[in-house]
């Protein structure tokens, strides 16, 4: 006779999630709060620097639109054509870092990271990287064999990465870089890469990003400022300490919304890079905790998706998922970091919050891809039930 508590499989709690409702409700959750919280931070700075408190606010509220409407589109496009698109969208992504560093680039504070297009810019890189992250996946499964097994195998795709954050390091836009690699890097070991076949990749990535902070004086001075910003607290160091000084008033429940000190001039891009530090300020520790907890939600629902559709035999909406959550879960660990003064100033906006329209656009579309994955999974799931439902009830009337 058996007693005690049954032991359950330790891969039981991925069943008894329910990761769409999870998707939706986390990316509006944040949505939601990024216009609340770009009302706040941006309202001061607007009607000094626009002659309108509300030209932020009013955008982000058109590119919010905008992005759901684009989710919405996603939503109902199959994963088949991401699939069947992939050198399409490699040209796609590989064109616009190209085109950017021509005439038709614009250049802000000495990054030239935009194309104008009428009522706003494109940041070209998160169009490349959502295009490179699907031809990526599409390179998994079509030589998924050749990249277990061969070192050219391993080695192709890394070519196309290396040839992208070439083009990325020209505007120059060392964040994305960073953010395309690792994604792409995870995306491949998730596949089932030997992870030895990474270790000469990361000493060749430290070598390399080593001698791009040193031999560019700005990004020195970042690493040197990020080490000890109080040292240097009104020049290089100016941004991290004021983001600090954000988190210390802000203490365990906040000053409230709208009283915020360091959005009134103090804190650069409080509505854009630095968005976390205003809701730490005026939400405090229970408002980053909630805001971290949002994150956690949407990351562990897209990697539920992406290994619900790995065991129902969905190899590129699995890697493609598994690719896509990496991006935006990498993207906010970054700028949160980078807030807290954990890693040096990368120039990343947080994903749905922060005030931007591609990055916003862009995210929303892997949020309806990701559905989109998982409803095919779904239906699949459906018909293989009907079709074994069928197959039972002939057997029955048989006998």
């Amino acid at each position: 006779m058996q007693t005690g508590f049954a032991v359950p499989n330790r891969h039981q709690w991925l069943g008894e999630i329910q990761p769409l409702p999870m998707l939706v409700i986390s990316s509006v959750a944040l949505l939601v709060m990024g216009v609340v919280m770009i009302s706040s931070a941006s309202m001061d700075m607007a009607a000094e620097t626009m002659g309108n408190s509300y030209h932020y606010v009013i955008r982000q509220l058109l590119f919010a639109a905008m992005g759901c409407g684009m989710a919405l589109v996603a939503v109902n496009v199959p994963v088949a054509w991401w699939e069947r698109s992939g050198w399409l969208l490699l040209g796609i992504g590989l064109l616009a870092l190209v085109l950017v560093l021509t005439p038709l680039g614009r250049t802000v504070n000495g990054s030239t990271r935009w194309i104008p297009f009428g009522l706003f810019n494109v940041q070209v890189s998160e169009v490349a990287k959502l295009c490179l992250i699907a031809y990526l996946a599409g390179y998994v499964v079509r030589r998924r064999d050749e990249l277990l097994n061969t070192w050219p195998g391993f080695l192709k795709p890394l070519v196309v990465l290396g040839v992208a954050s070439v083009l990325l390091v020209i505007q120059p836009d060392f964040g994305a870089t960073v953010v395309l690699v690792s994604a792409a890097a995870g995306m491949i070991f998730l596949s089932g890469v030997r992870l030895s076949r990474f270790v000469p990749l990361i000493v060749i990535l430290v070598v390399l990003g080593s001698l791009l902070v040193l031999t560019q004086p700005y990004r020195l001075k970042r690493v040197v400022s990020y080490l000890d910003p109080w040292k240097d607290q009104f020049d290089s160091g100016y941004q991290l300490t004021q983001s600090l000084i954000a988190f210390g008033r802000g203490d365990w429940g906040g000053v409230g919304l709208g009283n915020s000190i360091q959005k009134l001039f103090y804190l650069p891009e409080a509505h854009t890079d630095f968005v976390f530090a205003i809701i730490a300020e005026e939400f405090g520790l229970l408002g980053s905790l909630i805001v971290l907890a949002l994150f956690t939600l949407l990351v562990v629902s897209g990697f539920v998706i992406a290994r619900r559709a790995e065991k129902a035999d969905m190899p590129f909406g699995a890697c493609f998922s598994y690719g896509i959550t990496l991006l935006i879960g990498l993207q906010a660990t970054i700028n949160i970091a980078v807030s807290t003064g954990m890693l040096p100033t990368k120039g990343l906006t947080l994903p749905l919050v922060s005030y931007g329209g591609s990055s916003l656009m862009i995210v929303c579309v892997s949020i309806g891809v990701l559905a989109r994955v998982e409803m095919e999974r779904l239906d699949k799931a459906r018909l293989a039930e009907e079709k074994s439902g069928r197959r039972t009830r002939g057997g029955a009337a048989y006998e």
